[in-house]
């Protein structure tokens, strides 16, 4: 037990390191000050110690350097603190460009995880050892929280948006995911584990794994489904935005403001599609909110960020052909299918 549970876990991601460096500088500054404080405290009270009952305190006529010492070193101190913390959280808080993204969903009291290529897990997430990777999370019911503490990954996964975090695991093994947000009776039980596996072992295990469906591919059967095709089609003229290539652009609103449209704006549209309406469109879209659960909401982001124009073909002569929509939502860029 005492193996599986260090006081200090192994710093296995790439941020962990970074993060360790800042948070034994915090216990080094905390423990200095504890001891200077105390000692001077034990010093004061036995040289100032009153030793006759009628003993009357000197008044001692405050040090000017003195003050500005104790303003100036903590200032610096704090703003040093503040800035090293601040550069951390900026990389943690900012996914690489090129990471392999993992849809997770929380639910008491268990934790199931979606890869883009249709593989699903529960309570066991396999991913290769030095590649980028992107978390998704979601909850179904209350507030979760996911922790991985060799990574230092420690996120909330919060019911009706999505949060999101990312880790590049530097050695192989299997290590513990907990839940470390109080969710319920089982908060303890839900715990899991993550694989880190060689690039090649996890490419075998991927093609050899269970397959639910690729999101974007059973989101394509929500889209038909519900008819979101009739209103949000390839003409700019439709009842609905187009969706082409949505994921990523800006996106200007009815009331003046604008966003960027990432995985919280695609689930807002989805579930509560009045409280933004874009720009030249009225609010005659229906929610969908109870029609749809967080896995399926989920699919349909997938299959919308899977909607991406691609770049003009270069034709005989130098020539380039016209922008070709990506239809295929199973085939994202820089995929080997994509490059057949």
């Amino acid at each position: 037990m005492v193996s599986d549970f260090p006081l200090f876990p192994k710093a296995v991601s790439t941020v962990a390191p970074k993060i360790d460096q800042l948070y034994f500088f915090l216990v080094g500054i905390s423990s200095v000050m504890i001891i200077l404080i105390f000692t001077l405290i034990f010093y004061f009270a036995i040289k100032y110690r009153r030793t006759a009952d009628n003993q009357v305190p000197v008044e001692y006529e405050a040090y000017v350097w003195m003050e500005w010492l104790w303003i100036i070193v903590p200032s610096g101190i704090f703003m040093v603190i503040f800035v090293w913390g601040a550069w951390i959280y900026f990389q943690v808080s900012r996914p690489p460009a090129d990471a392999m993204e993992v849809y997770v969903t929380a639910k008491q009291w268990m934790w199931k995880f979606q890869h883009l290529e249709g593989q699903s897990e529960i309570n066991h997430l396999h991913v290769p050892v030095g590649r980028n990777v992107r978390l998704i999370m979601a909850s179904e019911d209350t507030i979760h929280s996911f922790f991985v503490p060799e990574f230092r990954v420690h996120t909330d996964v919060l019911p009706h948006r999505y949060t999101i975090n990312w880790f590049n695991a530097r050695k192989t093994g299997i290590y513990n995911l907990f839940c470390s947000e109080y969710c319920g009776t089982d908060h303890s039980a839900m715990i899991g584990k993550v694989t880190v596996m060689e690039p090649n072992e996890f490419e075998s295990w991927l093609a050899g794994g269970k397959s639910s469906g690729a999101p974007a591919v059973e989101g394509k059967k929500l889209f038909e489904k519900f008819a979101c095709n009739t209103c949000h089609t390839n003409d700019s003229t439709a009842r609905g935005p187009v969706l082409m290539g949505l994921y990523g652009s800006p996106v200007s609103f009815n009331n003046g403001q604008t966003t960027t449209a990432d995985e919280n704006y695609i689930r807002e549209s989805i579930v509560n599609p009045q409280s933004k309406v874009v720009t030249g469109f009225e609010p005659i879209m229906p929610t969908f909110q109870g029609q749809l659960n967080e896995a399926q909401v989920m699919q349909l982001v997938a299959y919308i960020k899977s909607m991406k124009v691609q770049p003009p073909a270069m034709a005989p002569g130098g020539a380039t052909t016209p922008a070709v929509p990506n239809t295929n939502p199973a085939v994202r860029p820089g995929s080997p299918s994509s490059m057949r």
